[in-house]
């Protein structure tokens, strides 16, 4: 994807229109899912069937083969980072999400996940720095208004 595309899509996530910033998200994503063609996302579809039936244990094998073989592939990390989530393993899931940020800076998803992760682990203030982080990227985003706000009771 060339830089100007990019900058489309990020321009289009801000958007007044709901249905040019629901475009520009489901094309962004379709972008990050399908970074390494057809197998990637072969590979990526086959880890969440294992976890959709139950299978953590191979479905977190799956995704680490899979960054294992393409280490700059950001959606496999978000997709690892998704499931030490599930499974309340926090601090894992906040190490993910801070290697598809160094990858992709512009993936709402990780800020937002991070955001989870920090607030999981009780560090407020930098759960409201990624929830910022990823409202300054999708700022019609209104699950990140509302965690900061939450945040922000937890610490008084």
């Amino acid at each position: 994807m060339d830089d100007s595309t990019l900058d489309k899509l990020l321009q289009d996530l801000k958007d007044q229109n709901e249905a040019v910033r629901d475009a520009a998200t489901a094309e962004l994503w379709r972008i990050w899912f399908t970074q390494k063609g057809e197998l990637g996302l072969e590979l990526l579809n086959r880890a969440q069937f294992l976890l959709e039936m139950g299978q953590s244990d191979q479905a977190e094998a799956t995704l680490t083969q899979i960054i294992h073989n393409y280490p700059d592939f950001a959606e496999a990390w978000n997709r690892r980072a998704v499931l030490y989530y599930l499974q309340k393993c926090y601090e894992q899931s906040k190490q993910d999400c801070e290697q598809v940020i160094r990858l992709n800076p512009h993936h709402f998803g990780a800020w937002h996940g991070l955001g989870l992760c920090q607030a999981a682990l009780g560090n407020y203030t930098k759960a409201i720095e990624a929830f910022r982080k990823a409202l300054d990227i999708q700022p019609y985003a209104l699950i990140n208004q509302k965690l900061i706000l939450e945040c922000t009771a937890m610490m008084s």
